[in-house]
């Protein structure tokens, strides 16, 4: 039961990630049916909340910081340039899974363009599309004047290939996108397939994903998406989805079980969080809601056990 890290864990693994608002439509375009998961980070949030940039700070994840720099060596200041930018991470046969950004701003895609040329940059031609060199080995094209995509050159040409219908695109996996269309609104939020939100919850419960139940609900999982918002101190709702009720009550009494587990053994600040948390089912959804003001939240992020769970 060591590794039972209860639903804090989920909220930790999830939102280690990311921070989001609604997708763009070109973004939404480019993002393979075989998608894993889609996160979407809004700067503008970011920028308005001391907590969520603390947050940043602190959990960041090398995948991030790499896009960041990168986007920084073709002359685009994430900080300051940036509205949205989109991850998705999607399975790409052999070549495993592969991830791509989409970033959205004040950026100019002919101003980059001019920049190139006076460089003498050439890019790389894959049909009628100009793909661009990017630091650490990565590539960049522009999907409108405000919009580009980057990512390493297979990532790239995977997403491409859907946007101009050479293979499947997101809106033909209706598991993942149905899921979508109830967080966007958020300023955080992300939505994760069958097999990642399986691998979420087992690492989530530890010694409980062996349990005979989580063997026999996990395969009636469907995914799950969460929206996290900083007005008025942290807001995070975390949905499950399953095929049926039954499947989702299971789940719920398991969650509970690692609540209960964790509190335990907490600190006093882990166990203000963990009092913080509530755990139902809906119909076939788990839903799990975490609040905190700012302060608790912050000081919650130099606990032990946000260490553990946000690796």
């Amino acid at each position: 039961m060591r590794r039972m890290q209860c639903v804090l864990s989920v909220l930790m693994l999830s939102t280690a990630a990311a921070w989001a608002a609604a997708m763009g439509s070109s973004a939404r375009g480019v993002i393979p049916s075989d998608v894993q998961q889609v996160i979407t980070v809004d700067y503008r949030t970011l920028k308005n909340s001391s907590t969520a940039m603390a947050l940043k700070s602190q959990v960041l994840p090398p995948s991030l910081k790499e896009f960041e720099g990168s986007l920084k060596g073709v002359g685009i200041d994430p900080d300051k340039d940036v509205d949205q930018l989109t991850f998705a991470s999607y399975r790409h046969g052999k070549d495993g899974v592969k991830v791509v950004g989409i970033a959205q701003g004040s950026f100019s895609g002919k101003a980059f363009l001019k920049k190139m040329k006076l460089k003498k940059v050439k890019p790389l031609k894959y049909r009628d599309t100009d793909i661009y060199p990017m630091s650490g080995g990565m590539q960049m094209t522009f999907l409108d004047d405000n919009s580009l995509l980057f990512g390493d050159g297979g990532a790239v040409k995977g997403a491409l290939d859907a946007r101009d219908g050479y293979t499947p695109a997101l809106d033909s996996n209706s598991q993942v996108a149905d899921m979508i269309g109830s967080v966007e609104s958020g300023a955080v939020w992300s939505v994760l397939d069958q097999q990642g939100t399986q691998n979420m919850l087992l690492s989530a419960l530890g010694d409980a994903g062996k349990l005979a139940d989580f063997e026999t609900v996990k395969k009636h999982v469907v995914g799950s998406r969460y929206a996290m918002n900083f007005t008025n101190g942290v807001n995070f709702d975390l949905d499950v989805v399953t095929s049926d009720s039954v499947t989702a009550a299971t789940l719920s009494s398991l969650v509970k079980a690692g609540v209960l587990y964790r509190k335990m053994t907490a600190t006093p600040i882990e166990k203000v969080a963990l009092e913080s948390v509530s755990v139902n089912s809906d119909s076939s959804n788990l839903q799990m809601h975490f609040k905190a003001d700012d302060k608790q939240f912050q000081s919650l992020m130099h606990s032990d056990l946000f260490a553990a769970v946000s690796k």
